[in-house]
């Protein structure tokens, strides 16, 4: 044996050794190419649940118009909605739930759609990645594994594995990468063609035909009235008890500290208007949206509403709203706003505020990965 095929056995002995650290209570074939030598949590936090490729990904997916996607989705599904460089696309949940990642590009950068269901987390995050000074623009899929819950992410040039949640490396060539977050909004169909008429919405014809079978329906049915999160995929010992389970936060980040709030408490006083170290922040709440972990057909499912986040500094002015008659209006111009953030109405008309990256989650999630996280008290 020359000196590369023992180098060569040696790596695949050690990969070998420790990929068996992994939890694989269904002995499932380990297929993933990962180098498990290289990792930033321990590999026996890792829950091996499916075989690679299980899921379907949305690569290169197609778009309707709003003729076509309103008369295509229920107005008050929740999508995904980003904008860049002028150009907007929305992502049913729904449709994600069955495939959890689209790789697309959005006014020319390449961008990765995810929803976890497990954990109720959509996040979009920048595909380009710089990581030791080199470039990488990667596409990635669902590794078949979960941590905490949470769906663990692979890209496919290295299938280092990814913490959906954080958008973190935490196995392989990648290891402690992290992926820029990009700003998005969770709304309802309505909202976004309503803020965006020109903008496109991910097709209900993906050409995954026995997905699109079940399109419109939710296959994890009352999940988000549970009492504790599914027992095989998470240690109820171990679950945070400030706040329900179940209960939606969104979470704003500062110099690496983070802050969360309810939906309950954000419904309540329908607009927030908050301080967190030094950013001015004001969050809304609109009904109209409805979960899709409720009922079977989500059609039928509860309203939940929607939550979004700005920062509420523009033009150097320091913005304090409030929310009369159903509408959102600063009291320093009297301007009126929509949930997206964008005033249609009054002497600020036409500006957007600016969007705190932000995302929506259970809590018993986030407060497992960020339990030193700031809860928002009213």
């Amino acid at each position: 044996m020359n000196y590369k095929h023992l180098i060569t056995f040696i790596f695949i002995f050690i990969s070998s050794i420790a990929s068996s650290q992994f939890q694989n209570s269904k002995n499932l074939p380990f297929t993933w190419k990962t180098d498990t030598i290289q990792h930033a949590v321990p590999l026996s936090e890792i829950q091996i649940v499916l075989p690679k490729g299980s899921f379907p990904t949305l690569d290169n997916p197609i778009f309707v118009g709003k003729d076509e996607g309103l008369h295509m989705f229920f107005p008050m599904e929740p999508v995904i909605a980003i904008e860049i460089n002028g150009k907007a696309k929305a992502y049913s949940l729904n449709i994600l739930t069955m495939h959890e990642i689209a790789n697309d590009v959005l006014g020319g950068v390449p961008i990765l759609v995810t929803y976890c269901p497990l954990c109720n987390s959509g996040l979009v995050f920048n595909r380009k990645l710089t990581y030791k000074g080199e470039i990488h623009t990667l596409e990635f899929e669902a590794s078949g594994m979960l941590r905490k819950s949470n769906m663990i992410m692979l890209d496919r040039k290295t299938e280092t594995l990814w913490q959906q949640l954080m958008g973190n490396a935490i196995v392989g060539t990648f290891n402690n990468a992290q992926l820029a977050i990009l700003p998005s909004l969770l709304i309802s169909v309505e909202d976004f063609f309503e803020r965006y008429p020109e903008g496109k919405i991910l097709s209900r014809k993906t050409g995954f035909t026995e997905s699109e079978k079940r399109y419109g329906h939710n296959p994890y049915t009352k999940y988000d009235s549970k009492t504790a999160p599914l027992k095989r995929f998470f240690d109820n010992d171990k679950v945070d008890k400030r706040l329900p389970v179940m209960e939606r936060i969104v979470d704003i980040e500062n110099n690496g500290d983070y802050k969360i709030y309810s939906f309950t408490s954000v419904a309540k006083k329908r607009v927030i208007n908050d301080t967190f170290k030094s950013s001015k922040v004001v969050l809304f709440y609109k009904s109209g949206a409805v979960s899709i972990l409720d009922t079977s057909d989500i059609t039928t499912s509860k309203n939940v509403g929607t939550v979004t986040v700005f920062n509420a500094i523009l033009n150097k002015q320091h913005l304090i709203f409030s929310k009369k008659e159903g509408v959102f209006i600063d009291n320093e111009t009297k301007s009126k706003w929509d949930i997206t953030g964008f005033c249609y109405e009054g002497k600020l008309k036409g500006t957007q505020l600016q969007i705190i990256p932000h995302s929506n989650h259970f809590a018993f999630a986030w407060l497992a990965f960020n339990p030193n996280s700031e809860i928002y008290k009213e």
